[in-house]
């Protein structure tokens, strides 16, 4: 047991969890964080309090910003939107068929691990890209180390933002740590529609969710299949599709067509009864 607090560095950008130590930071003030270039000033989006977990493995809070570290971080972000602007600016130059998503720079530091300061360009591109020449011009331009650093349509989201189909912001924007591997069959067990703008995110490749309800859908055996004839307390009945969530199926009256929704211990029980009955 011990004590937790959440920060982010982004304005609805992903949590970090850190133990506070002998600060309470309260919501919405500016805390150091320790990374591997030093400290970084994020903002406190969840207050410190006790936790059930065990709190040793998680990083220490460095202490609450103070004047000189916000205008330090003020520094560090007109730095990241000039170098935004000149990669933009020498991309169109070189005629290079490369998309920037974001832009990290940091500042020398006496407690980075590094020397120096380094801007790091991520960008996105249809194939891999010669811009060795890109480089060389921006360090010019800048008058820092450059790296470029070539993004996938998956991390392309997570670093951009944005809100998913469902209203929400996305998944691996906000809390998702790691992609884990999403497939066509997931959709296909969750008698979801196999039309890819329907199950498709924002990065185009199947969303990251579908895998979220799929372990009910996979131990749902028992349930009847669409199509299957079914006895319900209303008579007999056809499913028309389930919802192992909320365990319960969707079946039409062969009486009178009339769609409900139905518990499925009301189905399942009597269902074989009925499977070998011809089809109306």
């Amino acid at each position: 047991m011990g004590m937790l607090c959440a920060v982010s560095f982004t304005r609805y950008g992903r949590l970090y969890y850190l133990d506070p130590g002998e600060f309470r930071p309260a919501v919405g003030d500016r805390v150091l964080v320790p990374t591997d270039d030093g400290t970084e000033v994020a903002e406190c989006v969840w207050a410190a309090q006790w936790v059930s977990d065990d709190t040793s493995g998680f990083p220490r809070l460095a202490g609450l910003a103070g004047e000189p570290d916000l205008r330090r971080d003020e520094l560090q972000r007109k730095r990241k939107a000039e170098a935004k602007v000149a990669a933009k600016r020498l991309i169109r130059e070189h005629g290079l068929p490369m998309k920037v998503i974001a832009v990290d720079h940091v500042l020398e530091s006496p407690g980075s691990t590094s020397s120096g300061s380094r801007t790091t360009v991520y960008f996105t591109a249809p194939h891999r890209v010669d811009f060795r020449a890109l480089v060389r011009d921006l360090g010019a331009t800048l008058h820092c180390r450059v790296e470029l650093r070539q993004l996938s349509a998956r991390d392309s989201a997570r670093v951009q933002g944005g809100i998913g189909s469902c209203g929400r912001d996305l998944c691996c924007a906000t809390f998702l740590t790691d992609f884990e591997p999403v497939t066509i069959r997931m959709a296909k067990d969750q008698d979801l529609p196999l039309n890819p703008l329907r199950i498709s995110g924002a990065c185009g490749r199947l969303m990251c969710c579908l895998k979220y309800e799929h372990p009910l859908y996979a131990n749902s055996s028992n349930y009847p299949t669409s199509g299957q004839r079914v006895e319900t307390p209303d008579g007999l009945a056809k499913v028309v599709s389930r919802h192992p969530p909320s365990e319960t199926v969707m079946v039409r009256q062969i009486e009178d067509g009339t769609v409900r929704r139905c518990a499925v211990a009301d189905v399942c029980g009597s269902r074989r009864a009925y499977e070998e009955q011809p089809s109306t």
